[in-house]
C-alpha cells in the first residue's frame, strides 16, 4: 500500500474523489447504473426528471472522461447509445452506501444525545 498518509495528503484526496461526484445530477445517474444497469440515453432522461437533455448529456460526458461510465455508440439508424458504469464505477456503490448508512445513524445519535439533554436525565 505504500507509506501511511498523512492528514493532509488524505484530506486532498478524498477533496479530488468528491470533486467527481460534484454536480447536480451526477449521484443520481450513478444510483441509476449501479448493480451492472445498462441505461439507454432516453431512459436516463426519463429517469431524471428535470434534467435538461443539455444538462444529462453534460454529466455523462463528465462521468465518462472521469473514467465512472462508459458509454457505447451502436453503428445503427437512428443511433443506440447505451451507458454502463465502469468497473472503478462500480466500485464506488459500496462506498455511497457506507455513507448512507452513516448518515442514518445522525437521527439515533442526535435522539441519544437530546434524551441526555432532556430535564431530569441523569
Amino acid at each position: 500500500m505504500g507509506e501511511p498518509r498523512t492528514p493532509e495528503a488524505a484530506a486532498r484526496d478524498v477533496e479530488a474523489v468528491l470533486r467527481l461526484l460534484e454536480g447536480r445530477w451526477k449521484l443520481e445517474l450513478l444510483f441509476h447504473l449501479f448493480g451492472g444497469q445498462v441505461q439507454r440515453y432516453s431512459d436516463l432522461e426519463r429517469l431524471v426528471p428535470g434534467i435538461s437533455q443539455k444538462m444529462l448529456a453534460q454529466q455523462l460526458r463528465q462521468l465518462e472522461a472521469d473514467g465512472l461510465v462508459t458509454r457505447t455508440v451502436y453503428p445503427q439508424v437512428p443511433p443506440k447509445v447505451d451507458y454502463r458504469l465502469t468497473p472503478w464505477g462500480q466500485a464506488l456503490c459500496p462506498a455511497l452506501d457506507a455513507m448512507l448508512q452513516w448518515s442514518a445513524l445522525r437521527a439515533g445519535l442526535t435522539e441519544g444525545h437530546d434524551a441526555a439533554r432532556a430535564p431530569g436525565a441523569h
